[in-house]
């Protein structure tokens, strides 16, 4: 079978801001097929083909990645959606618990990446679109490990970005700030936690939880994944909602002082 209307490939579909990404990318036109680790539990969703997959598996993706080509015939657009979070201090982390967040978020983009590009190159066209964050160009205290995979995604995309370009493919940034969604529920905590943390990281899983559940809809970013997806001039990087547009000109314009102390406040931090 093949289509010749575009096709979008989202990873982690089934719930929050990929949920919502698939939505908006069937309005806009797109054959969409979402991933989640077990379809079985998967809510339908009208115009989303679902698929198994675990992007921390390389024979999971290539035979996900397979199944689209061979199923639509081409790959337009990748949205790398799936990720983790992990709150808590980086002492609190162990080096296990950060290489699972780094296999997710980092090496499951770029096993992502390799397993569509070639399909993308064939063609002379294609969007490589990851969600990254403001944790990808701030510091975040309490998430260092979940800020270091995604400052790692930053240096990854736009490098990519640079590579592909002359074959007709863009590797493109979306960075949402807090969104309404699962995301601080669902993420883990500290395998090894210590007392000396424990006060302020309960001050931060309060602020976070507030900060989420006060956050934007996911559809506010599914418009930007949209837009990456969609103009004909695309931008390397897309800040997402309000909070992510302030954040993005506080770290390019404020001194380095006023923006040490404006994290510290954010973060509920003394001193």
């Amino acid at each position: 079978m093949s289509t010749h209307r575009p096709v979008a490939l989202v990873t982690g579909a089934s719930s929050g801001i990929g949920k919502a990404a698939a939505l908006a990318l069937v309005e806009a036109g797109f054959d969409v097929v979402g991933t989640s680790r077990d379809t079985s539990r998967v809510t339908p969703l009208d115009g989303v083909t679902f698929l198994d997959l675990d992007v921390a598996g390389d024979a999971s993706v290539t035979a996900a990645v397979q199944q689209v080509a061979d199923r639509f015939g081409r790959i337009d657009v990748l949205v790398n959606n799936a990720g983790m979070g992990l709150m808590g201090a980086a002492e609190e982390t162990s080096v296990a618990q950060a290489q699972t967040v780094f296999d997710v978020n980092v090496f499951g983009v770029m096993r992502m990446v390799k397993a569509v590009l070639p399909h993308m190159r064939a063609r002379g066209h294609g969007r490589i679109i990851t969600l990254s964050s403001v944790v990808g160009f701030l510091p975040s205290p309490y998430m260092a490990v979940y800020a270091a995979s995604k400052h790692a995604i930053e240096g990854y995309s736009e490098s990519l970005d640079h590579e592909v370009r002359e074959h007709g493919v863009r590797a493109l940034l979306v960075e949402p700030a807090y969104t309404n969604t699962g995301f601080e529920a669902n993420s883990p905590r500290p395998d090894t936690p210590l007392q000396v943390y424990a006060d302020q990281r309960r001050a931060f899983d309060r602020m976070m939880e507030t900060a989420i559940k006060d956050g934007d809809d996911p559809a506010i970013i599914a418009k930007v994944i949209v837009a990456a997806a969609t103009d004909p001039k695309p931008k390397l990087r897309y800040t997402a909602g309000p909070m992510a547009g302030r954040a993005s000109t506080l770290r390019r314009i404020a001194p380095a002082g006023v923006f040490d102390k404006q994290i510290r406040k954010l973060n509920q931090l003394a001193g």
